[in-house]
């Protein structure tokens, strides 16, 4: 996506030889307008798979993964970064690190929302190790769903995350791709066809 491309090197900073700061559109402000047109993309290369629901993690996820959930007309399930208590019984749990929060944390979907019927499409802001998507193809796994593609905005292609899910057969669509931030330079690499 070229407009995304623009806005990473207009607006973007780079924090070190791995973070990419992207607050100022989609982490932490968030640009509607180039939200809805991620979620447009996403929608389109997954609109002949038969998605049931959209799965991400809290929270930089949730408004790319509702922008492409919309525009598929299924709901969107998040997964928690905490056990929250709730009426809704038993929880899937998987301890997985954060790359850029730098700790571990327990991500949780209660079992009443994803059904061995339901065929899922993951989608996230980010993609740099591949922790957090590995736990939440655990989850998958003990649900029983199936997981047909992930949807990433920014894959960092100098870490293995994207490498991995398409290792494990996972169509992986990146709407971007970042081959380095070495020395504070933004170098983008080709998209990968799906």
């Amino acid at each position: 996506m070229e407009r995304l491309k623009q806005r990473i090197l207009a607006e973007g900073r780079v924090r070190s030889d791995a973070i990419l700061d992207v607050n100022a559109f989609l982490n932490h402000e968030v640009d509607p307008s180039l939200i809805s047109e991620m979620g447009a993309v996403f929608a389109a290369s997954f609109a002949h798979d038969t998605i049931t629901k959209v799965l991400t993690i809290e929270s930089s996820g949730i408004a790319i993964a509702y922008a492409t959930a919309y525009r598929l007309g299924v709901p969107l399930v998040y997964a928690r970064r905490r056990n929250v208590l709730m009426d809704e019984g038993e929880y899937y749990a998987q301890r997985v690190p954060s790359f850029t929060r730098g700790i571990v944390t327990d991500i949780v979907v209660a079992k009443a929302r994803i059904k061995p019927t339901d065929r899922l499409l993951f989608i996230d802001d980010f993609i740099a190790n591949g922790d957090a998507v590995q736990g939440l193809l655990k989850i998958v796994e003990h649900s029983g769903a199936t997981l047909v593609g992930a949807g990433i905005v920014i894959e960092k292609t100098f870490q293995p995350g994207g490498q991995r899910l398409r290792q494990a057969g996972i169509r992986c669509v990146s709407l971007v791709q970042i081959s380095s931030l070495q020395d504070g330079a933004i170098v983008f690499h080709d998209v990968l066809t799906p």
